[in-house]
């Protein structure tokens, strides 16, 4: 039906200027010789010819730009929306005003067709640079919401997994300004904690409840955007599989904590960026023969050894300290090693 109407709308368009085109032919013919009405009636059928066969396929490309529309519009998210149709309704106002004088000054049958053309490329242009910095425009005027929800990023930026969202050092990474940009959620990341959020255990509910709070926070924070990414991979099983094959694909960096599937992330070739092996590279080094004040909490698994703990949160295992636990003693380092756990010290109590 809307080919057939837009046929018809070019068809009697064309029509009409053939009539007017073939009554004007012995107008211009010097000799004469050129009779009016077959000059009339060749210009209106081969102008209605014309316009059935570009009316057929102006049709056609209107059915299918229409067809196409709704995917368009669930590509783009709501900003680029609004902001494309902004720019669009700018680019036929700039268009309008440069095109007044070629249709004032300009012979009529130029004039009209160029300023068309330029009110059409100027919208056209209007709105592709506006849906294109969307954020940045209405972030300069203090419309953008710093959540987007999106399809999935389309290149770079950071993917988190609920183990880093828990473990909440992430957040302090993006305050340092080691994370910054676009930081993407997966919607299978977020189910997952709301699920741990309110799981029947209490120490569950805490921990999901505070990778919900480490997201908003980091959504408050100016150096980063966070954007949920409605990404769905049906061919994967388990939140694991499905973050990497989203690294994969957009190239982003996986930021987790989950030593497993950092192991994984790194083995294909996916960007890792791990808050708790940052912190571990971080903390300052014990070496052999280095003198420490210690509490020793309580004994270790070994007869005869007591555990304390540095400020930031190393072990240290003591050589004769099982006496002394509840005490803050002087000890002295033998030697560190590295675990899956982190770093390792081992001390023994100074004379």
């Amino acid at each position: 039906m809307l080919i057939e109407l837009v046929r018809l709308v070019v068809t009697l368009g064309f029509t009409a200027a053939g009539f007017v085109i073939g009554r004007a032919v012995p107008d211009w013919s010097s000799s004469g010789s050129v009779d009016p009405d077959v000059a009339i009636v060749l210009g209106t059928v081969i102008g209605a010819g014309l316009g059935y066969v570009l009316g057929g396929l102006l049709g056609r490309g209107i059915r299918r730009a229409l067809d196409r529309a709704p995917e368009l519009v669930a590509r783009a998210s709501g900003p680029q929306l609004f902001a494309g149709a902004f720019g669009l309704m700018a680019g036929l106002i700039v268009g309008v005003v440069a095109g007044l004088p070629l249709v004032i000054f300009a012979p009529t049958v130029i004039g009209w067709p160029v300023a068309a053309l330029l009110v059409l490329v100027l919208a056209a242009f209007g709105g592709r640079v506006f849906a294109a910095r969307a954020h940045d425009l209405l972030a300069a005027a203090g419309l953008r919401s710093r959540t987007a929800t999106r399809r999935g990023p389309s290149g770079g930026g950071y993917l988190i997994d609920s183990a880093a969202a828990i473990d909440g050092r992430v957040l302090e990474l993006a305050r340092a300004g080691v994370l910054s940009g676009e930081v993407w959620v997966p919607e299978f990341v977020l189910d997952e904690l709301q699920g741990i959020a309110d799981s029947g255990s209490k120490d569950r509910r805490r921990r999901g409840r505070r990778g919900l709070e480490v997201l908003e926070a980091l959504r408050d924070l100016p150096a980063v955007e966070v954007h949920t990414a409605e990404a769905d991979l049906p061919g994967y099983e388990g939140v694991d599989a499905k973050l990497l094959a989203l690294c994969q694909r957009t190239g982003g960096t996986l930021v987790s904590t989950d030593s497993n599937l950092t192991r994984a992330a790194a083995l294909r070739g996916v960007a890792v960026l791990n808050p708790q092996a940052l912190g571990e590279v971080l903390r300052p080094q014990r070496v052999a023969g280095d003198r420490l004040n210690l509490k020793i909490e309580r004994e270790g698994t070994e007869p005869g050894q007591g555990v304390g703990y540095l400020d930031d949160g190393t072990m240290v295992v003591v050589e004769g300290g099982a006496a002394a636990v509840g005490q803050t003693v002087e000890v002295e380092v033998a030697n560190t090693l590295r675990t899956a756990i982190g770093r390792l010290v081992f001390a023994k109590l100074e004379s």
